[in-house]
């Protein structure tokens, strides 16, 4: 447990307090009035709390926003965005007075929620409310594997905590009661999070549509849960924050009682909640909290000072654990290299070289082949961590060598997730920001809608998560439509920065995860079969190696009228068509283009020499929707792909009554040469 950071200082007065609490409520208030739009609310009525937890806990250093042990603080609901803002300017990160100025315009380093590598110091990208929650869970799941892996007696290499404020809105969405139970099941004390229980969302007061028992039902989910019944009274937050440290076997939620928007004229509404509050409104608040009415982003010397105070004691806090570092280095040499290998990212030397060549030429399902690669990574790249929302088996995504992540075993690095695949990707993203862990996490492919906010904060965020996506078409077979993707495929690829990567066989699936663990900021969704498909025979045919370009000729033919582009299982099923056209003596080449992001990052030379704009007679086969398509057959070409949800049978009868067959392929190529 940790005591505060600033017991020792008894210069701290009352007024001193009251005086830093206003400073942070004016300047959030003044920033959201000159942008003409905000949330004055939180900021408002949270200012206590944060104030508390960021200068007698929170141990940071805002000359390094990265150092590696600093307590992590989430801003879950981060409409309340200017809170953060004015917590990193005052107590001395490198974001100028002038950026809160410039609050929610365009280029600034404040925009209207909080956006991870923009801004010094924020860890999240948060807004879409329940997401940071869970990246918090994340953050813990992550802190605590590495500090059962690394931490020796004497040597708490890692041991912070991951705080939060979360708000109502947070705790009603359906993302944070996954991650809450998890986070319960999983015993993480080091996670603390504070409630702004203010009763109020944007149609009203929240009984509306919210009236349970918060902290009963995160008891039943395995928490601790103090009650602070007044958010203004300082000393019951700081007693309330000690005591969830000493609770070292459940994670922490704090109620705070607080008043929405406290100072303004609509305090308490929900009219306090969003919008800028009009000038005259400003000056009442102002008045409210004896502050002067007509200075706009007023920061008194006494506060300022106060809040700095932050600079020189997350020095002194870096220093000393850098010192213990080198210790632990000392005493425990090899763990010491492991640890500044783990630490700085790097992978290690010759990782390539055990990646499975799959010169079997027996068929093999894409995600079995997966499995394969994890389990042939894993003993050389201990960094490399996952698991599954409770399929595991048949996302053949268990390490075999390892065993699971429990409360008693943070070691394990097999994460069952549960039936929650939502709180799985956004727990993922966490694992990954807290440092030194790649992760990845497995389901069906046609259950990444349950999880597709925590992919696309992940994309925004440019985070390295690696999705593994299987059962990827109609071809699983016999569960039907409502386990067979069809729009998946095309829904994942209009993700910005996320690489979507269909591999054709084992040799595909290879290089498909090289390139995700390179990826190192920036997700990877892997789409993998339930049904084998044939090893393509690498002597005949193009090298897999070629998947490093997004899309690479195949199979080639001199001067071919026709060109069959393929991914995934429809690969194999395009070569069979090809070899019955040469039959008939028609010269095609066959491109697999299992992952349009990265083609359409290559020059256009390249993508020019594998689709010649001379061959208008084109014929692009994916067993999904049509989408996205027209951009590479052209207006010549055709789409051999599905318009329509699929039906339970055989994998292989599904595909074939649904067109994909060779002659189904066939007919349609006639119709286009």
């Amino acid at each position: 447990m940790s005591a505060p950071v600033q017991k020792e200082n008894s210069n701290i007065t009352p007024e001193l307090d009251q005086l830093c609490i206003n400073t942070i409520r004016t300047l959030s208030l003044d920033a959201v009035q000159k942008a003409n739009s905000g949330h004055p609310g939180l900021p408002l009525g949270a200012a206590p709390m944060a104030y508390v937890l960021w200068t007698r806990f929170l141990r940071h250093n805002p000359r390094n926003p990265k150092w590696e042990n600093r307590d992590r603080f989430l801003l879950s609901a981060g409409h309340g965005s200017m809170l953060i803002y004015s917590l990193l300017h005052l107590t001395g990160y490198d974001l100028p007075l002038d950026e809160l100025k410039n609050f929610r315009q365009w280029g600034s380093k404040t925009p209207g929620h909080p956006e991870y590598g923009l801004t010094p110091g924020v860890e999240i990208t948060t807004g879409p409310l329940g997401q940071g929650f869970a990246n918090g869970v994340g953050m813990a799941m992550g802190a605590a594997h590495l500090a059962a892996k690394f931490n020796k007696d004497g040597f708490p290499l890692i041991d912070h905590y991951v705080y939060a404020i979360v708000s109502d809105g947070d705790l009603m969405e359906g993302v944070a009661a996954e991650a809450a139970s998890l986070a319960g099941h999983l015993k993480l004390g080091k996670l603390i999070y504070l409630y702004d229980d203010n009763h109020v969302t944007i149609e009203g007061f929240t009984n509306l549509a919210f009236s349970e028992n918060v902290p009963k039902r995160f008891q039943s989910y395995g928490w601790h849960t103090p009650v602070v019944t007044d958010g203004n009274n300082l000393k019951d937050i700081e007693a309330a924050i000690l005591d969830a440290q000493s609770v070292t076997d459940r994670p922490s939620l704090i109620s705070i009682k607080t008043v929405i928007g406290y100072g303004m004229p609509t305090q308490g509404t929900r009219k306090a909640h969003s919008d800028a509050p009009g000038e005259e409104a400003v000056r009442e608040t102002k008045r409210h909290l004896g502050w002067p009415e007509d200075k706009q982003f007023f920061i008194p010397d006494e506060a300022l000072a106060h809040f700095r105070e932050a600079v020189d004691r997350g020095e002194r806090f870096e220093a000393d654990w850098r010192g213990l570092v080198e210790r632990y280095g000392e005493s425990h040499p090899k763990e010491g290299e492991s640890w500044r290998a783990t630490m700085s990212g790097e992978l290690p030397a010759g990782w390539e070289d055990h990646l499975p060549k799959f010169e079997d030429a027996k068929p093999v399902a894409t995600r079995v082949a997966s499995g394969e690669v994890i389990n042939a990574l894993a003993p050389v790249m201990p960094m490399l961590i996952g698991g599954s929302a409770d399929l595991g088996v048949s996302n053949n995504t268990d390490i075999k060598e390892s065993h699971s992540f429990e409360a008693d075993t943070y070691d394990g690095r097999i994460f069952h997730f549960g039936v929650r695949e939502h709180a799985m990707g956004s727990t993922l993203t966490g694992i990954s920001l807290n440092g030194g862990l790649i992760p990845y996490g497995g389901t069906f492919m046609t259950f990444s809608d349950y999880m597709r906010p925590a992919i696309r904060l992940a994309a925004l965020s440019e985070v390295q998560v690696i999705y593994v996506f299987t059962h990827d078409s109609v071809g699983l077979g016999e569960d039907g439509p409502t386990h067979q993707p069809i729009e998946h495929l095309a829904a994942l690829r209009a993700i910005p920065h996320l690489f979507v990567i269909r591999p054709a066989d084992p040799a595909e699936v290879s290089e498909a995860w090289r390139i995700a663990i390179l990826r190192r900021s920036a997700p990877t969704a892997l789409a993998l079969t339930r049904q084998k498909v044939p090893v393509i025979d690498r002597k005949r045919f193009a090298k897999a190696e070629g998947l490093r370009r997004g899309a690479y000729v195949l199979a080639d033919a001199e001067n071919p009228r026709l060109i069959l582009i393929a991914t995934g299982s429809e690969v194999s099923l395009a070569l069979e068509t090809r070899e019955k056209l040469e039959g008939e003596g028609v010269a095609a080449r066959v491109v697999s283009m299992p992952c349009w992001e990265l083609f359409e990052e290559q020059p256009q030379e390249y993508r020019d020499e594998v689709l010649p704009p001379s061959v208008g007679a084109r014929l692009a086969i994916e067993a999904g929707v049509r989408q996205g398509w027209d951009r590479y057959v052209g207006p010549a070409g055709d789409v051999i792909c599905l318009d329509r949800f699929g039906g339970s049978a055989p994998g292989e009868v599904a595909l074939r009554e649904l067109g994909f067959n060779v002659d189904n392929v066939l007919d349609r190529i006639h119709k286009i040469l």
